[in-house]
This record gives C-alpha cells, sequence and structure tokens, in this order.
C-alpha cells in the first residue's frame, strides 16, 4: 500500500485541512502544521521532505501560500521530485513524464473543488518509464 503524507504551512493549512479529510479513505499522514500560525515553510517542507527520502513515506503533497517556496525548497533535496501543478493536466504529466514523488499546490491560489481534482489525477497516475527514465535519473546528475 502507498503512504502518502500532507504537510503545510500557514499559507496552506486550510486546503491542507480540507484535503486531508477528502481523501481520508487514502489513509495521508498529517505532518503538519495544525493550526494557521505563522511558521518558516522550509522548516516543515524541509522535515517533511526528509521523512519522504528516510522512506516513511512513497507520495508527499506539500502546500504553502502559493506553492512556490515549498517547491523551491523540496526541490533541493536530490531524491525529490516536487512539481507545482495548477491543473489537472499538470499534475498528470508530472507523474506520467516527471514521475514526481511531491506534489506541490498553491492554498491561496486554488479553489477546494480543483485542488481535489487535481490531487485525485496525481494519485491515479502512474509514470511512463521508458524515455523519460533517462531524464529522471539526469535530474540527479
Amino acid at each position: 500500500m502507498t503512504k502518502i503524507a500532507i504537510v503545510s504551512d500557514h499559507g496552506g493549512f486550510e486546503l491542507k485541512e480540507y484535503l486531508k479529510d477528502f481523501f481520508s479513505k487514502e489513509g495521508i499522514s498529517d505532518l503538519g502544521v495544525y493550526e494557521p500560525v505563522s511558521v518558516d515553510y522550509p522548516i516543515v517542507i524541509g522535515k517533511a521532505c526528509e521523512q519522504l527520502l528516510s522512506g516513511e513515506f512513497d507520495k508527499l503533497i506539500a502546500l504553502c501560500g502559493t506553492g512556490i517556496g515549498a517547491s523551491m525548497k523540496a526541490n533541493r533535496y536530490k531524491g525529490i521530485r516536487a512539481a507545482l501543478c495548477h491543473d489537472e493536466f499538470t499534475a498528470e504529466m508530472s507523474k506520467r513524464h516527471n514521475d514526481a514523488n511531491v506534489l506541490v499546490l498553491g492554498g491561496r491560489v486554488l479553489g477546494k473543488d480543483l485542488a481535489t481534482r487535481i490531487v485525485q489525477k496525481w494519485l491515479s497516475t502512474d509514470f511512463e518509464g521508458g524515455r523519460h527514465e533517462k531524464r529522471i535519473n539526469l535530474l540527479d546528475s
């Protein structure tokens, strides 16, 4: 069974809570924050990425206000392929061609319905492999 975690700073807190509840049947683990109090996104996103890389989880959904800061922090780790997605197509392609292991969303940018569809698409899409495998390997070289 795939282990999925979700994390946010204060800017993504409200959407994180909604998504966590909506996808409760997926058994998503909440890595915080647990209240909408200002925090430094590099700290909370960094800790979650370290847990993903250690094998505690297979996939991570990360949120901040715009998604920009969370994606910048996540992509500093070798082995992380974080994709900031704003629609279902980018979510699909982030998995199909890039094997993204972190989905990044902007809590202040996306509505709940669109965010839900993005997560559904991302979770249900598989990596195509083939010619894309070589490119994935080049990311960490």
